[in-house]
């Protein structure tokens, strides 16, 4: 019944056993509480596990590659999702958050005269400066440091890298953001620079490796997302990213404005249905023959299959719904669909865990705990 889902595919050069992965997600959770939501995902047959947010640099936010502790947690966790035959993918990555501003702000966070909400919005005000007034040397030793980072990531057991298009690379694709006048800025082809610098920098690298993009899509009509490539600019920036080394591209919609755009829930005005991003992996396929994954609200068996055995998306990912019920793919594999918990997008948990800095969690798992 979902044959296309439970199908191989080969995924940018890597073959994947079926066609769910789980999307690059922000946990937030300990260092053994992290380790064991992993080993359920991966035990619970999905084929590969993207891991967000893994810092190019030695002093990213986040455990770095190139210390002895970082690596040995990367290793770590990559052993743990390969013991249950799961596929792991590191999301490499730039921050755009000027630190300056975060240390300005941190007081008032702290003692609560801001939330997590207005902080975030405080420090979005700061990114179009940061990104504008960053020395053309250093854009340089950024974007020249991802080819070791993908190399120690391959080193420590991880089956594929993703470039995170949002972060540094979203903002320097945005002309809301990017006012540079130099060679990273003005035009579509200069404002793709940062991105296409930093996928050549992994092919150095890694000649032969599998790269998938993280294409952040910032919408016109309506405006949604900040960051990113403008849906008018994709027939520009897809070949230029496609020409610079990637083998896959993961559609989504961009960020850098409301959490609750980019993780919509039910009753967003706008994104409100299952697969409420696909139409920019439409977009997509006009200009690439490469595989696209597609995300946004994700949770029937029946609506996922459909896009996949109409080509409009070769994988599908999640994150919100595998948090839910890490077991969706092999319950729909062992024909017991009908017992998956659903994930009926109230945010409650997930989203509100992360903007509480309680870590990622799900409302089934109070209910599971009773």
């Amino acid at each position: 019944m979902y044959e296309t889902i439970l199908s191989p595919m080969n995924y940018g050069g890597l073959t994947l056993k079926n066609r769910i992965i789980f999307a690059p997600t922000t946990m937030g959770l300990p260092q053994e509480e992290l380790e064991a939501r992993l080993r359920s995902i991966a035990a619970g047959g999905c084929a590969m596990i993207i891991l967000g947010d893994v810092p190019v640099t030695k002093h990213g936010f986040g455990p770095s590659l190139f210390t002895k502790k970082g690596f040995a947690y990367y290793q770590r966790l990559a052993q743990i999702v390969h013991q249950e035959g799961c596929k792991i993918c590191a999301q490499l990555h730039q921050s755009d958050s000027d630190l300056k501003a975060m240390l300005r702000y941190l007081p008032g966070l702290l003692t609560k005269r801001i939330d997590a909400d207005q902080l975030r919005n405080l420090l979005n005000q700061q990114v179009g400066p940061y990104i504008t007034n960053l020395p053309t040397h250093k854009v340089e030793q950024i974007t020249h440091s991802f080819g070791p980072a993908a190399l120690r990531a391959k080193e420590a057991g991880f089956d594929m890298v993703q470039v995170h298009g949002d972060r540094m690379c979203g903002s320097f694709s945005s002309s809301v953001y990017n006012s540079r006048t130099d060679q990273y800025g003005g035009t579509p082809e200069h404002r793709a620079r940062f991105a296409v610098e930093s996928i050549r920098s992994i092919r150095q690298y890694l000649p032969d490796f599998p790269i998938d993009y993280k294409l952040a899509v910032r919408q016109e009509n309506p405006h949604y997302g900040n960051a990113g490539v403008l849906e008018s600019e994709l027939p520009i920036f897809v070949p230029l990213l496609e020409e610079a080394g990637v083998t896959s591209f993961h559609v989504t919609l961009a960020n850098h404005s409301n959490l609750s755009d980019t993780i919509p829930p039910f009753n967003h005005p706008y994104f409100h249905g299952e697969g409420c991003f696909l139409t920019f992996c439409d977009q997509v396929r006009a200009l690439t023959s490469l595989p696209i994954c597609g995300v946004g609200g994700l949770s029937s068996p029946d609506f996922v299959e459909e896009q996949l055995r109409s080509g409009r998306i070769q994988c599908a990912a999640m994150s919100r719904q595998l948090i839910a019920d890490p077991n969706w793919p092999n319950l729909v594999r062992d024909g017991q669909a009908a017992q998956i918990h659903r994930c009926i997008r109230c945010n409650q948990k997930c989203l509100g865990g992360m903007m509480t800095h309680q870590g990622v969690h799900c409302i089934y798992e109070r209910k599971e705990s009773t």
